[in-house]
């Protein structure tokens, strides 16, 4: 019988020994939960539904770990899904599936070491800031009732989004990493515009373009040139310099300037006129938007001597001296 109590007063001495290492454990694990920091910027970030493919661009380059274990500060500029889509990739597995080079360039260069609350950027246009990836411009503006904010001409549609380590601003595009830092080597890399890249060349002014800058350069593509009368690169070679020059220079400006550019800059009649390289203007005309009333989605170029307005295939593509876009006609001086 004594016996037996004590094997009974031993089991309960073991339960309570148990139940206290228990009570331990559950303290340790609620404090690790207590300590566990869910409004990181990856976790806001993957928290929003809207904002799927890039949490996809995060994960997929491993960047998600970095913002999650570092206390930053960091400024995440990132594009919603909608500009995803425009980019090409239609949801988060189509992101996760892409070129994991690719879409780690991507993931970088819309990430800043620091805190950038960029309605704080004085009123200016194409003010240079650094990601990870690279350079990139940011303008601070007043468009009628609005201020607007862009980075590399796309515009912020939400910003300074809190997280605990830093802010988040919502793009309506993705930007897209520059891989030249000279403008030459942008367009030489472009295959619709081997003909204007010549008659760049021939005329001397190719050296112009590769300097400081910042330039932007207004090029036709291959259809435009041959309808404008070069047909061939061996044609562009053998024409005079003078006259290339006179061709190239009235499709440079000597300045940065992307496309939105245009669009907060103009007035009321919705037409500008830009100076180019050689002295003499083109005519800016902002291209209406047909799903947002009273907006804009783009431009079209008129030279002196055109008749009709000359449209963009591609824009905004950025080198480290300036700025490309790709048009679909040549800028006339005279009809």
């Amino acid at each position: 019988m004594a016996q037996r109590i004590k094997i009974n007063q031993k089991n309960k001495l073991f339960a309570l020994l148990l139940m206290a290492a228990l009570g331990v454990s559950c303290r340790k694990d609620e404090n690790k939960l207590s300590d566990y920091d869910n409004n990181k910027i990856n976790l806001v970030i993957a928290d929003n539904f809207n904002l799927s493919a890039f949490s996809a661009a995060l994960r997929l380059s491993g960047l998600d770990k970095k913002l999650q274990e570092g206390n930053g500060p960091y400024t995440t500029l990132v594009p919603s899904d909608a500009a995803f889509t425009l980019a090409g990739y239609n949801n988060a597995v189509a992101v996760l599936t892409a070129n994991p080079s690719t879409i780690s360039g991507i993931a970088n260069y819309h990430t800043l070491d620091g805190k950038y609350e960029l309605n704080k950027l004085p009123f200016l246009f194409n003010q240079e800031l650094r990601s990870r990836g690279g350079k990139l411009y940011a303008t601070h503006w007043i468009k009628g009732q609005d201020t607007v904010l862009t980075l590399n001409g796309s515009r912020v549609v939400s910003q300074n989004i809190p997280a605990s380590n830093g802010l988040i601003q919502v793009l309506n595009r993705v930007l897209t990493p520059y891989v030249h830092d000279l403008l030459g080597d942008a367009i030489a890399a472009e295959a619709s515009a081997t003909l204007f890249t010549q008659a760049l060349k021939t005329s001397g002014v190719l050296e112009t373009i590769n300097g400081a800058g910042p330039y932007t350069i207004f090029a036709p593509n291959n259809t435009a040139m041959q309808a404008f009368g070069y047909q061939t690169i061996e044609q562009v070679t053998n024409t005079d310099v003078e006259e290339l020059k006179r061709l190239v220079n009235y499709h440079i400006l000597r300045d940065r300037r992307f496309v939105y550019d245009y669009i907060l800059s103009t007035g009321t009649s919705n037409s500008s006129r830009q100076a180019m390289l050689d002295g003499n203007s083109v005519t800016m005309k902002l291209v209406p938007d047909s799903n947002a009333p009273g907006s804009f989605s783009g431009i079209t170029l008129r030279g002196i001597g055109n008749t009709a307005d000359v449209k963009l295939s591609k824009q905004d593509l950025l080198a480290g001296n300036g700025v490309l876009h790709i048009i679909d006609g040549v800028l006339r001086m005279t009809q």
